[in-house]
This record gives structure tokens, C-alpha cells and sequence, in this order.
């Protein structure tokens, strides 16, 4: 596993975007809630780094499928690979960060929303 780390590790030194999904169904509390907790996470962690895509699933049903799209909101890392999502309303900084590969997780612990 240290292999891939450093890897990854790597290709975020070398200035690489970060390409990132989040699916919400129109402007609810909880959606508008992740958005802005992304942002802020996205700000202090990968500055100038990242897009933000937001796709609006009461606006473009159909788009939930190509992502397996289940619950929302839900967030998709689609570069860098490997493609990583996260649901809920991303108020968990340090679950986030584990989940986008931004921290290193503890091994042998469970993560909660």
C-alpha cells in the first residue's frame, strides 16, 4: 500500500487537478450544507487545485446512473483515479479528507457520516 501512496503522493506534487462531483437534488439545506463544506475543505486542502462540478439530479435525472448514483448528496472524486465517493452532507472534515486520499486513514477503524 505505501507504493500507492507515494504514488499518490506524487502526482499531487506535481500540480495535478482534481476533478470533483457532487450530486444534489435542488437547493435543500443539506445540499446547499455539502456544497459549502466542500469548498471549504477543497480551499484549505487542494487551493487552485480542483473543479467543482454540481450536478442537480431534480434538473438532469438521468445523469444519477453513469456514477451510480444512490443517495444524496453525494460526492464523486473522479480524478485523481481511483474514482472515490462520499455521501452525506460532508460536515465530517476528517472523514472527507480520508476519503478523498487527503489523509491517511487509521487502520482497523470504522469511519461514520
Amino acid at each position: 500500500m505505501a507504493t500507492r501512496n507515494s504514488k499518490e503522493q506524487k502526482s499531487k506534487e506535481k500540480g495535478e487537478i482534481w476533478e470533483l462531483r457532487l450530486y444534489v437534488a435542488g437547493q435543500t439545506p443539506k445540499s446547499l450544507a455539502a456544497f459549502a463544506n466542500l469548498k471549504k475543505i477543497c480551499e484549505e486542502h487542494l487551493s487552485g487545485k480542483y473543479t467543482i462540478e454540481i450536478i442537480d439530479l431534480l434538473t438532469n435525472p438521468t445523469l444519477a446512473k453513469g456514477d451510480q448514483i444512490l443517495a444524496i448528496p453525494t460526492l464523486v472524486r473522479k480524478l485523481p483515479e481511483p474514482v472515490r465517493k462520499i455521501i452525506g452532507d460532508l460536515s465530517n472534515t476528517e472523514r472527507v479528507l480520508v476519503g478523498l486520499d487527503l489523509r491517511p486513514g487509521a487502520a482497523g477503524t470504522r469511519r461514520s457520516a
